[in-house]
């Protein structure tokens, strides 16, 4: 979790962090995680990003890709994003697509549809996760597990 001295502290300057500077910081605030296949954690970030961008995603909705775990992760805290100089579209979606304690997936699913721009980053981010190639390197339970629990999203968000 998050304490209060978060790893990325927010720059003292009021004005948005440029994107490349949003990159670096999603991937400090990162640092050291991997992914369920032990992969740097950051190359699902990076992914995620590029599909929000392939998807015609705005500034905003790629800087929320670069940060959609942030929070979820405990990377960063809730405090330090309401007070990071990002876009307060950014700022929406991050806390869109970030899963609250003992809630289900339909008000996770809900929240995504009614912040505009949350869908895209989602989308780019279970593109992502449901990657065939990706996956394959799971056990077959874990597999099986993610692959039905990614298709009920996606089916809840009108994905197909």
């Amino acid at each position: 979790m998050a304490s209060d001295a978060d790893p990325c502290p927010a720059p003292a300057a009021p004005s948005r962090l440029p994107l490349a500077e949003v990159e670096a910081l999603a991937r400090r605030a990162h640092e050291g995680q991997t992914d369920k296949a032990g992969r740097p954690y950051a190359e699902h970030l990076a992914a995620v990003a590029a599909g929000g961008r392939g998807r015609g995603g705005n500034e905003a909705q790629i800087a929320a890709a670069w940060l959609h775990d942030a929070v979820e992760d405990g990377a960063v805290s809730a405090d330090w994003l309401a007070g990071a100089p990002l876009d307060e579209a950014t700022k929406a979606m991050v806390l869109a697509v970030t899963k609250r304690p003992g809630e289900t997936v339909e008000e996770y699913t809900a929240r995504i549809l009614a912040t505009p721009g949350a869908l895209l980053v989602k989308e780019a981010d279970l593109a992502h996760n449901a990657d065939p190639v990706r996956l394959a390197v799971l056990d077959a339970p874990t597999r099986e597990r993610l692959t039905a629990k990614y298709a009920r999203v996606r089916a809840l968000l009108g994905l197909g």
